[in-house]
């Protein structure tokens, strides 16, 4: 047996009544569409009712799933105390999703939990499911940071625990829309608000999963969505299946998107639909025609990096340069130049490592980028090491540094043209490169500098600026 149906849904805690206290009319359509859902689990009678969260614990690096035996929880925090809930979780499923991921090296399970109680993206959809079915027991999964690729491989893996045990299982993937639908919405208006809701509800209408991987990072915080990753989840599950698709509903009367869908297996496999082989497939392709095309100074970034990670060998600097010379001539300044370097790698459109140095540390700009690939793949703290299998699938980009120059205001940046180096008296200092995704701003450039830096708003602190040559 392997998932019967699955449902993607919101969670206002406001459409329920006791919290709603009235508000929750103005959702209606969205109320109704929901116990439509209820009355479908109901009729399927499942054992088990997995739900992903975007509320529930998250990490940047792994997927939560809830241990234990029973969790309970209530919106007392929503005004609402008297609406609880104690749910009963599947430990023998939890076990066989964890089980499959350690074997897959897969970085799931049930470790680091913070707050045992069940939260609201949990609580709503489980307050309409238990008003018409009161059996099952749950899986409550959390989200992470890691690239969109990885939560469809957990959907690939909840699958395989539910055939592998028989369950009769149904997947919710909770989660709202885009905040920012409307100006008078708590998070305000932006345009790539509707964009996101429109393109969610079309590609979820056609069960066309293998495009949820085109939404770009950018679009998805400029609309401040929050379940994506959860409907990337789900359709995990559904890979290489047919899948039949209906739209019950779409709102925005708050501000904010709730739109649910159901999704139900249709007779017979289709190879087609193996969305992640294909999605891997294509982007490896068009990463080994960038990579071919890219300069002298990537290509010396990424044979550093991946000699240390397959051999933990440095390689010679200048001897080893002829290795990726192509026949052309060296610059110059590579063996007879000094200065900073940053080496930024990305898997997926996400960033995987990121190190670099604001002033020359080796006795050439080849030595610096040689040394800063290494530990952007390897000793960036915000990451684990990158792996020998990853490596057909990172990319890399080189950015040279020029000489900082002191400025007097933030009148003299340009978030595309100069980098920011941002200083305080006693010494921390915070640096940002110029020219990146989502940062459009001379305040929001700066802000994060002395966030890196350590530096408070009301402080005192110093400003540099600086060009770079990015080299892709």
């Amino acid at each position: 047996m392997s998932v019967l149906a699955s449902f993607m849904v919101p969670h206002p805690p406001l459409i329920v009544p006791d919290v709603g206290r009235g508000s929750e009319k103005q959702v209606a359509k969205t109320i109704s569409s929901y116990e439509k859902v209820a009355d479908e689990i109901a009729a399927l009678r499942p054992d088990t009712i997995v739900i992903t969260s975007p509320h529930s614990v998250m990490y940047g690096d792994y997927f939560h799933i809830s241990p234990g035996k029973h969790a309970k929880g209530s919106f007392s925090r929503f005004g609402a105390p008297g609406v609880r809930f104690s749910e009963e979780y599947d430990e023998d499923l939890v076990d066989k999703i964890c089980g499959i991921a350690d074997d897959e090296g897969f970085p799931c399970g049930t470790l680091g939990e913070k707050d045992a109680a069940l939260d609201h993206g949990t609580m709503v959809p489980l307050w309409f499911i238990r008003q018409k079915y009161k059996g099952g027991r749950i899986v409550r999964i959390g989200l992470s940071g890691l690239p969109l690729t990885e939560h469809y491989r957990l959907g690939l893996i909840i699958n395989e625990a539910v055939e592998s045990l028989g369950r009769r299982a149904v997947f919710v993937a909770s989660g709202d829309l885009s905040h920012k639908l409307q100006d008078y919405g708590p998070y305000g208006f932006a345009e790539e608000g509707p964009q996101y809701d429109s393109r969610i509800m079309d590609v979820m209408g056609r069960a066309a999963f293998g495009e949820l991987f085109d939404f770009s990072e950018d679009l998805c915080d400029r609309a401040s969505e929050c379940g994506h990753r959860s409907f990337v989840i789900m359709a995990g599950c559904w890979d290489s299946r047919k899948v039949s698709a209906r739209v019950f509903s779409h709102e925005d009367i708050t501000g904010v998107g709730y739109g649910i869908c159901s999704f139900y297996p249709e007779t017979g496999d289709d190879p087609e639909r193996a969305f992640l082989e294909k999605y891997l497939h294509e982007e490896e392709k068009k990463l080994l025609e960038k990579t071919s095309a890219s300069d002298i100074y990537v290509r010396l970034a990424r044979l550093s990096l991946e000699s240390y990670i397959r051999n933990r060998k440095r390689i010679r600097i200048p001897e080893d340069i002829s290795l990726i010379a192509r026949d052309e001539e060296i610059p110059d300044e590579l063996i007879n130049r000094r200065a900073g370097a940053f080496v930024s790698i990305h898997k997926f459109g996400k960033l995987r490592g990121c190190i670099g140095t604001i002033g020359p540390t080796a006795p050439s700009l080849a030595q610096e980028i040689a040394n800063n690939a290494i530990s952007a793949s390897t000793r960036d703290p915000r990451f684990d090491p990158v792996t020998e299998d990853e490596l057909s699938m990172l990319e890399i980009n080189v950015d040279v540094l020029g000489e900082p120059e002191d400025i007097d205001s933030k009148e003299q940046l340009d978030v595309k043209r100069y980098g920011v180096i941002v200083s305080s008296p006693d010494g921390r200092r915070g640096l940002l490169l110029p020219d990146l995704e989502g940062v459009d701003t001379v305040e929001y450039q700066v802000a994060i500098a002395m966030q890196k830096g350590g530096i408070r708003p009301d402080e005192k602190y110093y400003l540099q600026r600086f060009e770079v040559v990015r080299h892709v």
